[in-house]
């Protein structure tokens, strides 16, 4: 009877021990977490200057500036300098370090700051061009990919400017990382805003050696706004250019998978006519001929003609809505065309999904060429074929 007992003694005991909630926890209390991260080209801030002036230094190279936004700041004391909180808590502190390795300015970070940080709700990666043209991307994320606190749902954009500037105090009082992240859910409003590229499909895209596109960011007076797109080499991982807001739009008619947006075009008086897309479809059909490639674009559509800047014109009118119809299509051909020559010929990089569609319909060709897809594909031909269908004209013709 007596063992029975202490037989059921240990096992409670044990029960106990493995419910008893993980060992090495800390209070969230304790840590500073970061929504945000910043990736520039080496440059230490005056703080920092001041600071190695008066020792506080190690032995590094200054090729990479890292910048955290920290959500919440707990005081306003530790707001670098920041007066215009006025003794209020901010929403959230940027706090800047500069090195030659990511994980050694993460823990560098602990030496400035009462509580250590922690990325397991980072939200938004930018990193400035001017990095990227100096190291491929793949180097400058190891860190990132590798590091199990950060999660693998966390979107990438690339800037023209500074990359610290886009996470600048703006007026609306919100938190600038977690505001580009939710720029991403207006995708079904225009199809200017790619789809989010996150640490899961970034690795993915560098890992097949192919060129890919990052959202390009802007920012100015404290406001952000996405815009184009900067162009990643597969063979370097380096960026080597820029396509613009209306190039992006060209990527989503390509691959069908726009949510919303608009063409904007002008009438024979030289007046703005604007088509509304309500739907988008589109087929990529590639044609193999001994040791040539092509393609030939299947584009389809239907949207309403939303605006018309032509008083005198009726869009009632079976006659006016053809030609509206046919405007429209020209548009788009002529934008698609500019897009084409950009990738073909100045850029020589295929971003538009054309090596997917020939990976799937003919494996064979693309095994022959994928190690070298850019340089082919700029030499293949790509014909449209687009079928634009207003469907209505709004509520009111006049």
């Amino acid at each position: 009877m007596f063992k029975r007992s202490m037989r059921r003694c240990c096992l409670l005991i044990a029960a106990m021990a493995l419910i008893s909630g993980c060992w090495s926890s800390k209070e969230i209390e304790d840590l500073s977490m970061y929504a945000g991260l910043a990736l520039d080209v080496g440059d230490p801030t005056p703080l920092e200057r001041e600071l190695e002036r008066k020792g506080a230094t190690y032995d590094k190279k200054n090729q990479i500036t890292a910048t955290i936004q920290i959500v919440p700041a707990h005081s306003s004391s530790s707001n670098q300098g920041d007066s215009s909180t006025k003794g209020k808590v901010p929403e959230f502190l940027n706090t800047t370090e500069t090195g030659d390795s990511l994980f050694e300015i993460m823990r560098t970070y602990s030496t400035r700051r009462e509580r250590a940080v922690i990325g397991h709700h980072l939200k938004t990666i930018v990193v400035s061009n001017r990095l990227l043209q100096k190291r491929g991307i793949d180097s400058i994320m190891d860190f990132v990919l590798r590091d199990n606190d950060i999660r693998p749902s966390c979107v990438v954009f690339v800037t023209e400017g500074r990359a610290l500037d886009t996470f600048a105090k703006n007026a609306s009082g919100t938190v600038p990382a977690q505001q580009l992240r939710d720029f991403l859910r207006n995708r079904f409003r225009t199809n200017r805003i790619m789809e989010g590229v996150n640490l899961t499909r970034l690795d993915a895209l560098m890992r097949t050696r192919q060129s890919f596109v990052l959202q390009n960011v802007v920012a100015a007076k404290g406001e952000l706004e996405l815009s184009g797109a900067g162009v990643i080499k597969g063979a370097s991982g380096k960026w080597i250019g820029s396509l613009s807001q209306t190039d992006v739009e060209s990527i989503s008619w390509i691959r069908g998978d726009g949510g919303g947006g608009a063409i904007k075009t002008y009438d024979w008086r030289g007046e703005p006519i604007v088509y509304e897309i309500e739907s988008m479809k589109s087929k990529q059909k590639a044609k193999i001929t001994g040791d040539d490639i092509s393609f030939h674009v299947e584009i389809k559509s239907e949207g309403r003609f939303i605006e018309n800047w032509d008083i005198r014109e009726d869009p009632s009118k079976p006659k006016y809505m053809e030609k509206a119809e046919q405007l429209f299509e020209e548009r788009l051909n002529v934008m698609l065309r500019e897009f084409m020559r950009k990738i073909q010929t100045q850029y020589k990089v295929e971003v538009a999904g054309f090596g997917e569609s020939l990976r799937i319909q003919s494996p064979k060709t693309w095994k022959k060429v994928k190690d070298r897809w850019d340089e082919v594909f700029s030499e293949v031909p790509v014909t449209f074929d687009i079928d634009l269908h207003i469907t209505d004209f709004g509520s009111s013709t006049k």
